[in-house]
């Protein structure tokens, strides 16, 4: 790579850097606002908190790089353009391809990080986090206690606790069970901590006291030392995790499960969700194509480019919106998975048609364009 390539690649890629950390954040604050009930309601850490946000990053990779891309390189070339650095590149005897070409080559490798996203890093991190999840929702001491309120976790069991500890241990225990035959238990314990024993849900209860009414309503009081509360019971054993479609791997989307009705019901969606992993990264190229066809693509002005730039936007967020209007599409007709493709390639073709006219000649087998006006520096491409 010339100098004057690396110069430019690195004019671009400092600009991408800073939009992506920009709508990262964005993306960050939205998750943020999604799983606050994780600390709330579910009563979790931080670092668990932080753990379920950073795996749905890579989620908003696809939707976030092209968006950089686009603004990056609009920002970037507008002002070398106005600066008049592009016309002392014409000036050096440089075409516009060679102008063109470290923007479109930030693109590629934008593009073919997010397929490699898309393909393993998006799945391995929406199971790790329906995993983490559903750890969250299967937390015995977050779902059963509430420090300092009567919780009702399961029919049939009250709980209460005044303080949890960093470790784990409660301070003064109530629990209260009403049993299907009619028996009630009412203990009540200076200390608990939930954990295992013989692979079985238990609360350990210590120093406390046990008041039980049978069916007959007889009254029976049990002081103790300790006392294992069984809760098995009280949980869903049964209960497993169960990936979404986008958590599923390529080769998972376009070759289901048989032997699962849901996978076969939802063939249709694994497919175009497949189609969509592997299309998605080219609006990268297609948003870095129209930046550049914003900037480039016509004469040279003083004052700015602030018309072409607003019809490049539109017709970028006019592409996108037909993208997810065709995926929509695709769940009920799969044969329509091809505009996937076909809908961020067309401006790829039409705006290198218009950018770089020599090279789609009658002689190349293509037919030939007129090229744009430009400028005098220009015409020297």
């Amino acid at each position: 790579m010339r100098l004057i390539d690396r110069y430019l690649f690195r004019q671009l890629l400092g600009p991408a850097a800073a939009a992506t950390a920009a709508l990262g954040a964005v993306a960050i604050l939205s998750q943020t606002l999604t799983f606050l009930d994780i600390l709330v309601g579910q009563h979790q850490g931080v670092a668990v908190f932080v753990k379920v946000i950073l795996l749905t990053l890579p989620q908003m990779l696809a939707m976030v790089l092209p968006i950089a891309v686009f603004v990056a390189t609009l920002f970037t070339l507008n002002r070398l353009h106005t600066e008049q650095e592009i016309v002392v590149c014409y000036a050096g005897g440089m075409s516009r391809w060679q102008v063109t070409a470290p923007a479109f080559r930030m693109a590629v490798a934008a593009a073919l990080l997010t397929l490699v996203v898309n393909l393993w890093v998006q799945p391995a991190a929406m199971r790790a986090l329906r995993d983490e999840l559903f750890r969250v929702r299967t937390d015995l001491a977050a779902s059963l206690v509430r420090e300092g309120e009567f919780n009702s976790p399961s029919a049939g069991l009250t709980v209460y606790a005044q303080s949890v500890d960093s470790e784990g241990l409660l301070k003064n225990v109530f629990i209260h069970e009403d049993k299907p035959n009619g028996e009630s238990s009412t203990f009540t314990a200076d200390r608990g901590l939930i954990t295992s024993r013989n692979n079985h849900p238990v609360m350990i209860l210590k120093s406390g006291s046990n008041q039980q009414f049978n069916a007959k309503g007889v009254l029976n009081y049990l002081a103790f030392g300790e006392y294992v509360f069984d809760l098995t019971p009280y949980l869903n054993t049964t209960e497993q995790v169960s990936y979404k479609i986008s958590d599923r791997y390529l080769h998972e989307l376009f070759y289901p499960d048989t032997s699962n009705i849901w996978d076969l019901r939802n063939k249709k969606k694994f497919l175009t969700e497949g189609n969509y992993r592997l299309s998605s990264p080219l609006y990268t190229i297609t948003f870095m194509a129209l930046a550049v066809y914003g900037v480039l693509g016509g004469s040279f002005s003083r004052v700015g480019y602030g018309r072409r730039i607003g019809a490049v936007a539109g017709t970028a967020i006019v592409v996108r919106i037909l993208g997810f209007a065709a995926q929509s599409l695709c769940d009920g007709t799969p044969a329509l998975n091809v505009l996937q493709y076909l809908i961020p390639i067309i401006p790829i073709i039409h705006v290198a048609r218009k950018l770089y006219p020599r090279r789609f000649q009658s002689g190349a087998g293509l037919v030939a364009f007129e090229p744009l006006p430009v400028s005098a520096v220009e015409r020297r491409t």
